[in-house]
């Protein structure tokens, strides 16, 4: 779980031994789409962070501002902001994550799918860039429809020659954590106790929660089961409903994408048993991208694993999702070879 530096032994250690220790490595994190809605409270989670070292903000305008102002920040990394494509290289030269929150958010009315051919045109471009400056880095994907922009990177790394399924992640973890909290206040369990895993996609129906596995254990009615998991596939909306058009999810998406990244970090510098759920290249189903846990490691994806034992409303819904999850995969592929 992500923690405060002030709140963090690492974070203590570091500073009582003035950043000087082995036992913490360098590592350059690049926030791309760091002066957007997601990126600016993205990029100070990561500042706060003492696992790295070195924070790259990069986005078309305003990025300047935001690394000053994130800078001030006295806690271990440095950050350099960069602005516009002709400094993109030199964002990603020697990164070993890079978080990508790039792109527009949804507004009221949309749905994630309008938001494609925009989003899935800037991934593209952010990719090809990574292919070429930072080609081993792990890459973890926040712009929406994750389910079709994971399927573009892929395509755009294989051209390219780059390609490594371990180290390109869809970012779902936003699905956890809605899943948690909702269970935690119906179940009336303390929150931090809390873990349900959310398998399948990242969007409306293929977002499942396997909430028959969720610990501690609450004999929860159907009834509650089901309007639970439609209110996990509906947070997106919930909070774009509530923003009344003035925004969608960014505080809590920034809070999900800095914990993934927090993990993906302790996996590389070789913390064992660090498990959370992504969409990843996979063989749990007859898909060829699924989310669902995943073990970190230093090579990024050490082990996928198998969706466990699921209730019938769960087999259900996975049935239900397969066919909605294949054609946003399969845009994204056709996106990506149509030039």
């Amino acid at each position: 779980m992500f923690r405060y530096v002030a709140r963090s032994a690492a974070g203590k250690h570091l500073h009582r031994r003035g950043y000087a220790t082995e036992s913490v490595p360098d590592r350059k994190v690049a926030v791309l789409g760091a002066a957007g809605g997601i990126g600016q409270p993205l990029a100070l989670l990561m500042k706060l962070n003492p696992l790295v070292s070195r924070l790259a903000l990069y986005d078309i305008a305003n990025t300047p501002g935001v690394a000053a102002d994130v800078s001030h920040v006295n806690t271990r990394s440095e950050v350099t902001g960069y602005v516009g494509e002709d400094q993109l290289g030199q964002a990603l030269e020697g990164c070993d994550v890079v978080i990508i929150p790039a792109g527009v958010p949804r507004k009221p009315g949309m749905t994630r799918d309008d938001l494609f051919n925009i989003n899935a045109g800037i991934v593209k471009g952010l990719c090809a860039a990574i292919a070429k400056y930072c080609p081993n880095a792990l890459v973890n994907m926040i712009s929406n429809p994750v389910n079709s922009t994971v399927p573009i990177a892929a395509e755009v790394f294989k051209k390219a020659g780059t390609y490594d399924e371990k180290k390109l992640f869809g970012v779902t973890t936003l699905d956890v954590v809605r899943a948690k909290t909702f269970y935690a206040g119906k179940a009336k369990v303390n929150v931090a106790d809390v873990n349900v895993p959310v398998v399948g996609g990242h969007a409306g129906i293929t977002i499942l929660p396997l909430f028959s596995q969720a610990t501690p254990k609450a004999n929860l009615p159907e009834d509650d089961i089901k309007a639970l998991t439609k209110r996990t596939q509906d947070g997106g909306t919930e909070v774009v409903e509530a923003k009344a058009g003035k925004g969608s999810a960014t505080l809590s998406m920034a809070y999900a994408g800095a914990i993934f990244a927090d993990a993906c970090l302790k996996g590389l510098n070789g913390v064992p048993n660090v498990v959370e759920c992504s969409f990843v290249q996979s063989t749990v189903t007859e898909l060829p991208f699924f989310a669902s846990k995943v073990r970190l490691g230093k090579n990024g994806v050490e082990e996928v694993l198998g969706l466990g034992p699921l209730s019938d409303y769960e087999k259900e819904g996975l049935e239900k999702l397969k066919p909605e999850l294949k054609a946003s995969i399969e845009k994204g592929i056709n996106f990506a070879n149509q030039s």
